[in-house]
């Protein structure tokens, strides 16, 4: 038997771990050449995680951190590890928020999930509901522009960005951070170039520079891989919302999610390219330049006269609604 290999009870050879060389891997990394095993795979996505937050600077010892979770893996991963690196910092301070978009049989389990984490790491939770923000659910809205061309997802993802400021905004949070993954950030991309929208590619770069009346937001899992966000919740026994979004399939970046796994099946690192071409293409210098106005309704920075959120608003006739967020 060679010595990187392991043999198993049953007699079965497994390659060794090639961090340790000494346990047998559980995980292949086709990008990497990697085998990990479990304690090696653990370290190596907090190692890249804290590597990430280290590399573009995003939270101060002290900060007020805001963490959206969702009830997803990825976000309750992100919990965790953000958690565990708290300790090294006494001064920072974790907040939990979360958004209840109001989806009948979808986000009551979700929530269930992100109540049960906040309780086992002692951290605060804030919820806020679209309910609350803009007097109708997700399910009414969908109910309301049914006739109308966007899909559900349209209005979901810009009316959830805004519910999560205003969250950030209200618990005085110094950073607001998301859990979007590698694949995610690599989906953004390649869609905002299909759509043609090179204003927007800023949106995949890791961190937002400060633009008033936006807390600062910070991806700090943008390098960990979707597949391996689900194998750390597997071996950590996070329990996270595994069903999809009743309304999920009806968004082009399923066509591009398609796309990508196929890419990435076949030419291993297609995402991790997609990501760097990314990161050259967005400076900070550019998104500090950024001219930023004030939405004429809501008074939320925009780079037009009327903002998104205000735009779709008005669509299904709730043009006042937003006004609560005027300063």
């Amino acid at each position: 038997m060679s010595e990187k290999e392991f043999l198993s009870r049953q007699g079965e050879k497994i390659p060794l771990c090639t961090k340790c060389g000494t346990k047998p891997s559980i995980y292949f990394r086709p990008y990497s050449g990697e085998r990990l095993c479990k304690g090696c795979f653990i370290d190596s996505i907090e190692f890249r995680v804290e590597r990430t937050i280290s590399r573009f600077d995003m939270f101060k010892f002290n900060s007020r951190i805001a963490v959206a979770v969702s009830g997803g893996k990825d976000s309750l991963n992100l919990l965790r590890i953000l958690w565990r690196l708290e300790e090294k910092y006494s001064k920072a301070e974790l907040i939990v928020t979360s958004v209840d978009e109001g989806i009948k049989d979808y986000r009551d389990e979700a929530l269930k999930f992100v109540k049960e984490s906040c309780k086992q790491y002692d951290v605060e939770l804030q919820i806020m509901s679209f309910k609350e923000l803009y007097g109708l659910t997700l399910d009414e809205i969908v109910e309301k522009t049914e006739s109308k061309e966007l899909t559900p997802c349209s209005y979901c993802g810009v009316l959830r960005r805004r519910a999560l400021n205003a969250i950030a905004k209200r618990i005085d949070a110094d950073v607001l951070a998301t859990a979007h993954n590698l694949d995610d950030v690599a989906q953004t991309t390649l869609l905002n170039l299909i759509r043609g929208d090179l204003n927007r590619f800023s949106a995949a770069y890791p961190v937002s520079t400060g633009i008033q009346g936006f807390v600062r937001r910070v991806k700090p899992f943008c390098e960990i891989p979707e597949r391996e966000s689900a194998m750390l919740a597997y071996l950590t026994g996070i329990k996270f919302q595994s069903i999809p979004c009743p309304y999920s399939e009806s968004a082009m970046r399923n066509d591009v999610r398609r796309f990508l796994n196929m890419m990435e099946s076949k030419r291993p690192g297609t995402m991790f390219t997609i990501y760097k071409t990314s990161l050259n293409l967005v400076s900070a210098k550019l998104e500090k330049d950024e001219k930023t106005g004030f939405c004429e309704i809501c008074g939320e920075p925009s780079q037009t006269k009327i903002c998104r959120t205000c735009e779709l608003l008005r669509e299904i006739n709730r043009d006042n609604s937003s006004k609560i967020f005027i300063s």
